[in-house]
């Protein structure tokens, strides 16, 4: 099984702009959010880039005193104006984007609103104001579109500002120092299959560096007796019959549950050998701030967020 650093912060965050995908459910806003916080602790300054979708991050990121952090949301219309503002078009831009014109845009020319994404990331990883941007990225479906959108249109377009612009974003995701991805997964068959499938599309159609897997949501508690010895404690004890049912399928269901993560985790070891950083699962409902600084805090001392 490929080994897990005691402080897997340095691999984790080994590049300016790292940019987070999975499939989605698998929690890569989570692993985002620990990500950023982890390394704002460690006195990192970090931009974290939540792209088109739910604005969770500022929920999840307050800000902490003594902490360089920062959340941003881009979106696609948004970048494509800000981009014609600066290439001399910023009067008609925000008619554009007000009347709906930019998304036809992007519609007509297939990858130019990913480029033009990208290609804002590019500008905020140049800046002085951040040692690491962290990028809330698309599901696993999208993520090899989204990066291989430079290659694409770069083919299609022959010189000017748009040709510019895509040989400066392939320059940052061809640069290992510079930029690498980081895939999330679950414990569980199908986001396995999917996040190892996704990684050898990343290496073969964009040539970008990958970056420790992280495996979200693993059951590390303490290891459940066999069935019998569960039984028999139950049998012992002074609960109803319909309290030790409840509790015999309860148990059942952990040794099953842990037997699929086990599998599953053999599975993407074989199947993908690359460094694992694992995210304990937390029994609650839904993470807030305070998880979200505990598996940051635990991610670090201990090479797995508990």
């Amino acid at each position: 099984m490929p080994p897990e650093s005691e402080n897997p912060l340095p691999s984790l965050a080994a590049a300016n702009v790292v940019v987070v995908a999975g499939k989605g459910g698998v929690g890569k806003t989570t692993v985002t959010a620990v990500l950023a916080r982890a390394a704002s602790r460690a006195g990192r300054r970090v931009l974290v880039v939540e792209l088109d979708g739910k604005p969770t991050l500022e929920r999840l990121l307050p800000p902490r005193e003594g902490e360089a952090l920062s959340v941003v949301h881009l979106s696609a219309p948004d970048a494509l104006e800000e981009y014609l503002n600066e290439h001399g078009f910023k009067r008609i831009a925000k008619r554009l984007n007000r009347t709906g014109v930019i998304d036809m845009i992007g519609t007509a020319a297939p990858g130019i609103d990913d480029v033009v994404v990208l290609g804002k990331i590019k500008q905020f990883e140049r800046s002085d104001e951040w040692d690491l941007v962290v990028v809330d990225g698309p599901a696993a479906g999208h993520a090899v579109t989204f990066l291989t959108s430079a290659s694409g249109l770069g083919r299609a377009v022959r010189g000017g500002p748009i040709k510019q612009q895509c040989d400066d974003v392939l320059g940052l995701l061809a640069d290992p120092e510079r930029c690498m991805a980081l895939l999330v997964t679950l414990p569980e068959t199908t986001p396995v299959n999917e996040t190892i499938e996704t990684a050898f599309a990343l290496e073969d159609d964009v040539g970008i560096r990958l970056g420790p897997v992280v495996v979200n949501g693993v059951d590390a508690g303490v290891e459940l007796p066999d069935a019998t010895t569960v039984d028999r404690v139950l049998a012992e004890s002074d609960l109803d019959a319909r309290q030790r049912a409840r509790l015999s399928e309860a148990a059942t269901f952990r040794r099953s549950r842990r037997s699929m993560e086990t599998e599953a985790l053999e599975r993407l070891s074989a199947g993908l050998p690359l460094e694992q950083v694992r995210i304990d699962a937390l029994p609650v409902a839904g993470l807030d701030a305070d998880d979200v600084d505990r598996l940051a805090d635990a991610l670090v001392v201990s090479g797995t967020a508990r």
